[in-house]
């Protein structure tokens, strides 16, 4: 069973490809593919640049053309939710899009065609993010310096759109209003929720782990580049390292 490793930017994943066994370079649907083993076990990485439709023809090609049994996706975000901090780890729950709207016609977030607002991640394959993200602090990878108390690791929502939450004021108001709803949101990106939409299309098990690289705040533009940089690779190469191992 080969299962796909998916990040929105190189830096991301740069630590993973450096580490694949037996790599082959795949260029499909003007993308390149990275086969190969990972603590020998078959897998297939891919950027999904950024966005969700990028991310969803990149995940439609993994199922359709290499046949994945799941899919995984590492990367960073914005922390949203309280006492989610720079250097903490959020495992999704459940993804939503926030950029959805089609009311009056469907309330709002609702997913025309499915019922639902919320797309809930595969439940065994996040227990098990969990535990390699939990190893993964324990053992000191991280933001060593920057931090005044300990990363830690939670476990819930995230929400996705085509835009990069950068300011105080938006990220409040977007978390206020998802609250309001009754969605207790962590951690903002631009991929994730389009990748879970396509995993549930195919009943491919789809989870997803998400490093908080600022607090999608006024100065989320100075904190991002920086830390994708010089801490996103080695979160992804050692969360998923061990996860591997345990599949």
């Amino acid at each position: 069973m080969t299962t796909a490793i998916l990040s929105a930017l190189p830096e991301e994943q740069a630590g993973l490809v450096h580490a694949l066994q037996h790599p082959q370079r795949i260029t499909h649907a003007g993308r390149a593919f990275w086969r190969g083993e990972l603590h020998g076990r078959s897998v297939v990485l891919a950027l999904s640049g950024i966005g969700k439709v990028a991310a969803a023809t990149t995940a439609t090609a993994l199922v359709e053309h290499f046949g994945v049994a799941r899919t995984v996706f590492t990367g960073v975000a914005g922390g949203l939710g309280d006492g989610v901090q720079v250097g903490d780890v959020v495992v999704a729950h459940t993804y939503l899009q926030h950029d959805m709207d089609a009311s009056p016609l469907f309330p709002r977030w609702e997913l025309p065609g499915y019922a639902r607002a919320l797309l809930t991640c595969d439940a065994p394959l996040s227990a098990l993010l969990l535990i390699a993200a939990g190893a993964c602090l324990e053992s000191g990878i991280g933001p060593s310096g920057s931090q005044s108390t300990p990363a830690k690791v939670h476990h819930g929502l995230i929400a996705s759109g085509d835009r990069f939450v950068s300011s105080a004021h938006e990220s409040t108001h977007l978390r206020d209003a998802l609250r309001a709803a009754g969605h207790d949101v962590l951690a903002v990106e631009m991929e994730g929720a389009a990748v879970a939409q396509v995993c549930h299309d195919y009943g491919i098990p789809f989870a997803a782990v998400r490093t908080i690289s600022d607090r999608a705040d006024d100065t989320a533009h100075v904190d991002f580049p920086l830390f994708i940089q010089t801490v996103a690779s080695r979160y992804a190469e050692n969360i998923v390292g061990k996860l591997v191992q345990m599949l």
